[in-house]
């Protein structure tokens, strides 16, 4: 089957892309955007998207994904990797831009920003906030364990992200199982505060930027760069450039030659890469981890 430029193979096993480009599982998976998905020993990743567990590959210019059909390629998998995007022409324009983004990017060249649930994203990020991945990954999958649903598959037992009712209706102390610590109070409140309307998730892609991210900062335990990271990772934003400390270093080592506040890293990056600021973040991330800038 041909599909926007793919062709799609079908077997016995799950589905076969060929014509994938500008992709590496290895730079989408461990670059912080996303924390259930598993690197195992032959290089594969397994993960759960919604209520789908699939072991992905990719070799030899062909992406595998196991427990998929042509169906989920269209439904799930083409957004999901954002493979309706020309990630080639995204990396010449942001090359253009400076000497700094050309030597970066061919270190990270085969990254793409996932399109995930916005829900698990902000539940995640909320856990993200000055934590460490592997603590983070384990957060988020005893969540998923204790008031997720249970999916068993050959490969094992997995589990969905928890709804925002399932959250909301448990008693701090039993979110406390998910050891996120302070953390916990934050995912009960947000949780109550979803369900109950107070936010959206679903109207932010329609709003204004910095609307969207203020709406995200009215949840507990969102600011400014958990809110921007939100709306990266989800797809429903690419103008964002989401700033913690290791950012604003790569910044001031990399372009400003000094310490450089917030708010002249804010400006700069709107100015500089205005639409591409997502992905210039993630490029300048990936380079300044691989070559440990510090």
């Amino acid at each position: 089957m041909d599909y926007k430029g793919y062709t799609v193979y079908e077997n016995n096993t799950g589905i076969e892309i060929e014509g994938v480009r500008d992709f590496d599982l290895m730079h989408i998976f461990d670059c912080g955007q996303s924390f259930r998905w598993l690197k195992q020993h032959d290089g594969s990743y397994m993960g759960v998207v919604g209520d789908k567990v699939s072991r992905v590959k990719f070799e030899n210019e062909k992406l595998h994904i196991s427990n998929s059909n042509f169906d989920d390629f269209i439904n799930i998998w083409y957004d999901y990797f954002d493979l309706g995007t020309d990630y080639g022409e995204i990396k010449k324009t942001l090359c253009s831009k400076d000497d700094v983004m050309a030597q970066a990017i061919p270190f990270g060249q085969g990254i793409r920003l996932l399109r995930q649930d916005i829900w698990e994203l902000l539940i995640s990020f909320i856990i993200s906030a000055n934590n460490r991945i592997p603590r983070i990954m384990k957060s988020v999958e005893t969540l998923s364990q204790s008031f997720g649903s249970k999916i068993s598959t050959e490969e094992g037992e997995f589990y969905t992200f928890p709804s925002p009712e399932a959250l909301s209706s448990c008693p701090i102390n039993e979110i406390d199982i998910c050891k996120a610590g302070f953390r916990c109070k934050y995912i009960s409140q947000t949780s109550k505060m979803v369900r109950n309307g107070v936010v959206d998730l679903d109207t932010l892609k329609n709003m204004e930027t910095d609307k969207a991210r203020g709406e995200l900062i009215k949840l507990s335990g969102v600011g400014p760069k958990v809110a921007d990271c939100i709306l990266l990772f989800s797809g429903t934003k690419f103008d964002v450039f989401p700033t913690d400390v290791w950012i604003k270093r790569i910044l001031e080592v990399l372009y400003f030659k000094r310490e450089a506040t917030l708010k002249e890293i804010d400006q700069f990056s709107k100015k500089h890469f205005g639409s591409l600021a997502g992905y210039a973040q993630q490029y300048l991330f990936f380079f300044a981890r691989e070559t440990r800038i510090r």
